[in-house]
């Protein structure tokens, strides 16, 4: 086993009772003009959570009403638009996206696009298979709440050339219990496939699941006896609904048990591996189910022994690559075949990073001050990198930071934000050929400074005299503004300075 490979087994234990509470966190209907209630949880119309794209109603019947709208965004290549919705920070919450097409765009075929949680790249949005089947298609992964809000955004791609969508969207809390031997600072968990095995019924969800995850049946590949029992089981780690361990495969005494799972290739990545287990005999010298668990004939675990006490196996980042084979094989000490009952398994998703905080508010402060802001200004500024806001240019490494603010010739009406003043990073600020208004705020913070362009706009009052602080300052362009009063000595003659100041009102001539 690898080093990177972190590896439990706990048993089944009571801390965490389960509760017939409703699942906690905001349920999105993307598209919806009215907050509704389905089987008695509120689901919230998205106009206050959005601020571009379409609302759209399908011209198909479906019998979830959740799916009966969308929210349609235009096909602009590498824009992102974003849900914002407000968190409890440092909380960790499953986010869950659904999408169903019903040929929205006119169309046979769904588009394939991006999402994305803040500034990390989750995953390619790709329905066609399960639209051809007629159903729906929904991704969850679990992410750290690292602010006060969270963004799920959508990405318009070259995959193809037809609008992005978004049918559903939820926030669900997870207890602090829940897969916490994650490192969630620094990783997020993508889910692949959520099992309960040998059970044939209808998705396993809310209310036997209280945080409404989705559990699977098995696949049809798989042709290995199901057992049905009573199990009394009262509490997991990672608390799967107890309805799972009411079914599970099994085989004979000798025999061992193999399950292709998940049923997808998986990508070479790491993977957080979960194996839930319960038998309803309790181990003896005359009774004993005792086996070992290989992946892809990799030692998973050796001797588990398995009793109406329940266990869980599972490793944090096991690394895996194509299809997976899981098998279990009886130790020579069992009378009694292997048996598994649940099984869940996430691709590990290192985080894209945030863009410092500090920049980040200056920039919201500047969207609000401003009456047309771009519409992809949502989310993340500087991540994902392809996706970064409009106008905006940020440094690599670790520390994100902007660099450059380019919104020439926008027809942006609105004022510039003294908070701009915080961007400590910028070299450039081009906002020439506008309809900004308002007072110049004091910049002479921004120390890195090179080139503040705001020409052809409609600013007034005076030029502030501490813009001749900014050592670095290689370009001022002021012209065809309504600005007043002298040109401050502080610029005049600046050794190096592009000074461009004329069709204003001055009470000196602009330098020649």
């Amino acid at each position: 086993m690898s080093s990177f490979v972190v590896f439990f087994i706990l048993s089944l234990f009571s801390l965490f009772p389960l509760s017939l509470s409703q699942p906690k966190g905001i349920l999105i209907d993307c598209g919806a003009t009215t907050d509704t209630v389905i089987e008695g949880r509120r689901w919230r119309s998205d106009a206050n959570f959005v601020s571009g794209g379409t609302p759209k109603a399908l011209e198909v019947t479906v019998l979830d009403p959740t799916l009966s709208t969308v929210r349609s965004f235009p096909n602009d290549l590498n824009r992102k638009f974003c849900y914002t919705v407000r968190v409890y920070r440092g909380a960790r919450y499953m986010v869950r996206t659904t999408y169903f097409y019903g040929g929205i765009n006119g169309r046979d075929s769904p588009p394939v696009f991006d999402q994305m949680v803040d500034g990390t790249l989750w995953s390619v949005v790709n329905t066609t298979s399960d639209y051809a089947n007629g159903m729906s298609s929904y991704y969850e992964g679990v992410f750290l709440a690292q602010g006060s809000t969270m963004s799920v955004c959508i990405g318009a791609s070259s995959y193809t050339d037809s609008d992005p969508f978004i049918s559903a969207l939820e926030f669900v809390i997870f207890d602090d219990s829940l897969y916490n031997s994650t490192d969630f600072k620094n990783f997020g968990l993508h889910l692949v496939e959520r099992t309960s095995f040998g059970y044939a019924g209808s998705v396993i969800r809310y209310p036997d699941d209280k945080f409404d995850r989705f559990w699977e049946p098995l696949g049809k590949e798989n042709h290995t006896l199901a057992t049905s029992r009573n199990i009394s089981v009262s509490g997991f780690w990672n608390v799967p609904p107890l309805k799972i361990f009411e079914t599970g495969l099994t085989t004979g005494q000798t025999e061992p048990l193999e399950l292709n799972w998940p049923l997808v290739s998986l990508p070479d990545a790491k993977y957080y591996i979960a194996l839930y287990f319960a038998d309803t005999i309790n181990s003896s010298s005359a009774n004993s189910r005792v086996f070992n668990i290989s992946i892809n004939g990799v030692t998973y675990y050796r001797d588990l022994n398995v009793t109406p006490a329940g266990v869980v196996v599972f490793a944090t980042q096991w690394p895996l690559s194509g299809f997976t084979r899981i098998t279990l094989t009886p130790s020579h000490n069992s009378n009694s075949g292997p048996l598994i009952n649940g099984g869940e398994i996430f691709e590990v998703l290192p985080l894209g990073g945030r863009t410092l905080t500090r920049d980040v508010i200056a920039l919201v402060q500047f969207k609000d001050s401003l009456e047309n802001p771009p519409l992809d200004w949502n989310g993340d500024p500087c991540l994902p990198r392809q996706y970064s806001w409009t106008g905006i240019t940020c440094s690599e490494g670790p520390r994100i930071r902007v660099l450059t603010l380019n919104l020439t010739g926008m027809s942006l009406s609105g004022t510039l934000s003294p908070g701009i003043a915080n961007m400590t990073a910028l070299n450039s600020i081009l906002l020439g050929n506008n309809r900004l208004s308002g007072t110049i705020p004091d910049l002479s913070s921004l120390k890195r400074l090179e080139r503040l362009h705001l020409e052809d706009n409609q600013f007034s009052g005076e030029i502030p005299s501490s813009l001749g602080d900014i050592a670095s300052l290689r370009e001022l362009f002021l012209q065809n503004n309504n600005l007043t009063g002298d040109i401050p000595s502080s610029l005049k003659g600046k050794t190096g300075l592009d000074l461009r100041v004329s069709g204003n009102s001055l009470s000196s001539p602009p330098p020649s």
